[in-house]
């Protein structure tokens, strides 16, 4: 949700109109919208003491308000970690973090839940602040060091607590690496406890976000968690051109959104029949070209290798299947042929001025001046030079 969602105006917040807080959690990474804040609880029921948390580029993680402070969404607070503590946005509080802890199988312990120490207060924040300044200058020193250890992995994000005690090093390899050396040196350099976190290609893409062929921010950095295997079937039921620059995301690897459609086509197709069969006419055997599942028309030829194009319903195609099975074959496509209309239009557009002609920018050249340039006779006579003007005199 943008900040323009949320604005305010005559003193009455708009967008979720949540008391004047964004009911997302601003504009963060990975949204939740809580839909149960407005709605009051059984007698019977106590609300949850757990508050979800969210830290850099999207990472969430559940802590216990055992002092029951009075949170709101995109309030700063300090949390319990090991080893210290660290600084974290609240992006969702109430019965809806119930939900998502059930939905990510966590069960509410005391042991293996953090608790939150505080609302963060000014000094938590400068430090918090300084350091994330931090954070891009080691990204860049352990790349260096991956590099002269001659490691195959490529540290993509980097995330440093508040108090500056431990740092996490997100990091891309296609095989298995041994970077106990790397912690060796890491944790000299650095000052601070190292922990390595392999992530895959698209969870590089969800952390660092960016924009897709869309236009849009990518899916995965703005509500997309559950990440499903995409093939190369799924373009080929859409009738897409198998083109690895077009089918591809960021992350290398193919577009999530290939699959979002993915049903309705299958539920389209299965009405069209077999493409593989041929139709048998008199005039000879018909073989398929292509489909359009929207018009529902499909495309056949008469031989392999013959320019001419018959469009057909998909319903036609059917019933000639059928009467080939029969025994029966029509006379041609020619009585099933559906005709398209022509919907190129012309435009009224004149080049009146000449303001399209790349040649108006040439100068044309006139007879005259080369007459001119003719004419003139040609020096045969040096100048002088600079030094010796005047020969005849003498200094």
């Amino acid at each position: 949700m943008g900040c323009t969602n949320c604005s305010s105006s005559n003193g009455l917040p708009k967008g979720c109109k949540n008391n004047g807080s964004c009911g997302v959690g601003g504009c963060g990474k990975m949204p939740v919208f809580d839909w149960l804040s407005n709605m009051q609880l059984p007698s019977d029921t106590h609300s949850t003491s757990y508050v979800e948390v969210r830290f850099k580029n999207g990472r969430k993680e559940f802590f216990h308000n055992k002092n029951r402070l009075s949170l709101h969404i995109g309030e700063a607070v300090v949390v319990e970690t090991r080893p210290g503590f660290d600084v974290g946005i609240v992006s969702l509080h109430g019965e809806l973090v119930r939900f998502q802890m059930r939905k990510r199988s966590i069960e509410p312990s005391e042991e293996s839940i953090y608790s939150i120490l505080r609302v963060a207060n000014q000094h938590d924040l400068d430090m918090w602040h300084e350091q994330r300044e931090r954070e891009n200058q080691l990204m860049m020193e352990t790349r260096s060091i991956a590099r002269r250890l001659n490691l195959e992995m490529k540290v993509s994000d980097v995330e440093i607590q508040a108090d500056g005690s431990k740092g996490i090093f997100f990091y891309t390899a296609e095989d298995r690496v041994d970077f106990r050396v790397l912690i060796k040196e890491m944790a000299a350099a650095f000052k601070l406890r190292v922990e390595m976190r392999q992530i895959g290609l698209r969870q590089e893409a969800a952390r660092l976000g960016g924009i897709g062929s869309c236009g849009r921010e990518l899916c995965c950095s703005t509500w997309l968690t559950d990440f499903r295997s995409v093939s190369t079937a799924a373009a080929r039921y859409q009738q897409l051109s198998l083109n690895p620059q077009k089918l591809a995301g960021q992350c290398g690897k193919l577009k999530c959104c290939l699959n979002y459609e993915l049903d309705s086509y299958i539920e389209e197709v299965k009405k069209f029949p077999d493409t593989n069969k041929k139709l048998k006419t008199k005039s000879g055997e018909a073989y398929f070209q292509k489909m359009d599942i929207f018009r529902g028309l499909i495309w056949y030829t008469i031989g392999k290798d013959s320019p001419v194009w018959y469009s057909l319903n998909y319903k036609d195609a059917a019933y000639i299947q059928a009467i080939n099975e029969e025994g029966q074959q029509p006379d041609d496509l020619e009585q099933f042929a559906v005709k398209l209309e022509n919907t190129e239009t012309t435009s009224a557009y004149s080049n009146v001025v000449g303001q399209d002609d790349l040649s108006r920018f040439d100068k044309a050249s006139s007879g005259n001046s080369r007459k001119k340039r003719n004419n003139n006779p040609r020096r045969t006579n040096k100048p002088a030079s600079r030094g010796n003007r005047n020969p005849g005199k003498k200094n």
